[in-house]
């Protein structure tokens, strides 16, 4: 008996440490920067280990670092990032949300897209969508990279399912393939601070690259409904 009032109060106390007994939502920790599936200099020559370094540990931490103290207060703490996406998108008193959601969603995405010595033509199911919806994968990688370009601004673009076909999509910002109610297979940074580093202004060089010899294939055939 004494022993185990010994062990309920630890985990009380540890609680009470930790500020889990009354964070108010069951105890999570908010949205957490998610661990890299590689090292920042996994994918080098194509992105460098500093420009890695900027884009993951200060970019990509300050959008959930501004996240969670936005959702502070917020009846939203605790959700999804999908969740929390869906409920603020195209809401004019939860823009910073949205913004800080869709940016955490967006680049949690987007380092999984690649893979060190990924890129190239896929193969199998992949391949055969690809040449069912744009013709070839040259008339893939053409419109992909030309949709990439084309946004203006800062934005990303993304390969995404509709039924039984692909298409290529453009966002602007932070809007992202969840708002628009698509289902993601890859998705590709095209903010100026994604490429600037290692390839300065030339953004259509950068997207060639992530084509070529980055992106996972086996994870956008993962995604596949």
């Amino acid at each position: 008996m004494k022993r185990s009032l010994f062990v309920i109060a630890i985990l009380f106390f540890g609680m009470l440490a930790t500020g889990s007994l009354f964070s108010g939502d069951g105890g999570a920790a908010g949205i957490e920067l998610p661990k890299l599936p590689y090292a920042e200099n996994a994918l080098e020559p194509a992105i460098t280990a500093k420009a890695m370094g900027f884009h993951y540990g200060k970019h990509h931490k300050a959008y959930i670092d501004k996240l969670n103290a936005l959702l502070a207060d917020s009846p939203l703490k605790g959700e999804t990032l999908e969740e929390i996406i869906l409920a603020t998108a195209g809401k004019d008193g939860s823009a910073a949300i949205f913004d800080n959601a869709g940016q955490v969603w967006n680049h949690n995405f987007f380092w999984k897209s690649m893979k060190p010595n990924g890129g190239g033509e896929p193969g199998g199911k992949m391949l055969d969508l690809i040449n069912r919806s744009f013709g070839s994968y040259a008339g893939f990688k053409k419109q992909f990279v030309d949709g990439g370009v084309a946004q203006f601004g800062s934005g990303w673009v993304s390969l995404v399912q509709k039924g039984d076909k692909l298409e290529i999509l453009k966002t602007s910002n932070a809007d992202n393939p969840v708002a628009r109610k698509s289902n993601p297979l890859l998705v590709c940074d095209v903010w100026e601070h994604a490429y600037y580093l290692d390839y300065q202004n030339r953004r259509a060089d950068f997207i060639n690259a992530f084509l070529d010899k980055l992106v996972s294939w086996d994870f956008a055939e993962g995604n596949l409904k």
